[in-house]
């Protein structure tokens, strides 16, 4: 049996809830009832009071439908509901944020909408987790104009965000301008989009992305939904078509959301002198760094513990939640992103090929993080 299946069984999940107060007979009749009775009055007044007076003020949901867990794909409410926890936890111990998994048991675009909205009173913000593309655009988007809370799809912005800041150091290693280089997007899904549409924010100016058909192009048929076709006209500005391998020759940057062991050396060869691989499928990424290193690579991350260079997204949204909750951030926009992958990047003062990015768990990046969001 796994450690992590033995744990599980033992503790019947990661997280629990506890009273802030202690309950005697001197403090009941204040946190419940009769004095409760006026905290309810004065929200009735005034609705705004909630995000003060009650758990509202330093609490998230996690909500996901299952239909895109890690690696694992379309496993459901239910086995998702273990990764939920995680992150949970991941928001309490980083950010102190106070987060409450929630999973549902459908994967209809507008039954999520409206069980989010109808859940929104209880919540100072939603993270959106493991929701597959393309719903979760729309959904995402959606929310976040009919809510008054912050609304964020950690899998494409967290994901986007944590990419920059390492690509802020890596190319400081390399001596390399964002506006000038060519970058290699591999995956179009939540993350692979919200990628290649932050990194067009902070200044690049040529990417190519690739899906299972190879490169996205304007005059392409087939295999392009809503979000390609977008993703078709602010990209590819030369239209070059083909494979991996194509459009590699020439690269500076490789970043793959996608699936294992797709590139070889000879891929990484093509690139140009110094290049960067963002090798970032889990658990296994397109290419091992010693393979990628055999290959050229100047500079490797991946988003596994065991190598250096971890993209985790745990190092934005615990300090993300912290800042927006703090200072009633109602929508966390590009620019906020753009900020947060700055300071996350700045934590590093003399990045190096083995260490661009902040490690996992530094306690100091989600109070960094969370300082962007400061009125």
């Amino acid at each position: 049996m796994h450690k992590s299946i033995q744990l599980s069984q033992k503790l019947g999940g990661k997280i629990e809830i506890c009273s802030k107060v202690k309950l005697t007979k001197k403090t009941l009749p204040i946190l419940y009832t009769p004095g409760v009775a006026e905290v309810s009055k004065a929200i009735a007044k005034d609705k705004k009071l909630s995000k003060i007076y009650t758990m509202r003020k330093n609490t998230v949901a996690v909500i996901s439908d299952g239909s895109a867990v890690l690696g694992l794909g379309n496993i459901g409410p239910e086995a998702g509901l273990p990764v939920m926890e995680g992150k949970a936890l991941l928001f309490k111990e980083l950010g102190g944020v106070d987060a409450i998994p929630i999973v549902l048991a459908t994967q209809d675009t507008e039954e999520i909408i409206k069980t989010i909205k109808y859940l929104a009173p209880t919540f100072g913000g939603i993270n959106l987790e493991d929701i597959s593309a393309p719903r979760c655009f729309e959904i995402e988007e959606r929310l976040k104009k009919e809510l008054d809370i912050p609304v964020f799809h950690d899998d494409q912005h967290g994901t986007a965000i944590v990419v920059l800041a390492g690509l802020i150091n890596a190319l400081k290693v390399v001596k390399k301008d964002l506006a000038k280089i060519k970058i290699v997007i591999s995956g179009t899904g939540a993350a692979g989009v919200a990628i290649a549409k932050l990194l067009l924010k902070a200044g690049a100016k040529h990417i190519v992305m690739l899906d299972r058909m190879g490169i996205i192009y304007k005059e392409r048929t087939g295999g392009l939904n809503g979000s390609k076709m977008e993703i078709a006209h602010i990209t590819n500005p030369h239209n070059l078509k083909g494979n991996v391998r194509d459009a590699l020759t020439g690269a500076d940057v490789f970043i793959g959301v996608s699936a294992p062991n797709i590139l070889t050396e000879e891929d990484i060869s093509k690139m140009n002198k110094n290049s960067i691989i963002f090798a970032m499928a889990n658990p296994i990424p397109e290419i091992m760094p010693e393979r990628a290193k055999a290959g050229g690579a100047r500079i490797v991350a991946t988003g596994r513990s065991d190598y250096a260079n971890q993209i985790n997204n745990v190092l934005a949204f615990p300090g993300i939640f912290r800042g927006a909750l703090d200072n009633n951030v109602k929508i966390i926009t590009d620019e906020h992103k753009i900020k947060v992958a700055k300071a996350i990047a700045s934590l590093i003062k003399k990045p190096n090929s083995g260490k661009i990015i902040p490690e996992a768990l530094d306690k100091k990046v989600a109070k960094k993080v969370a300082s962007v969001f400061r009125k």
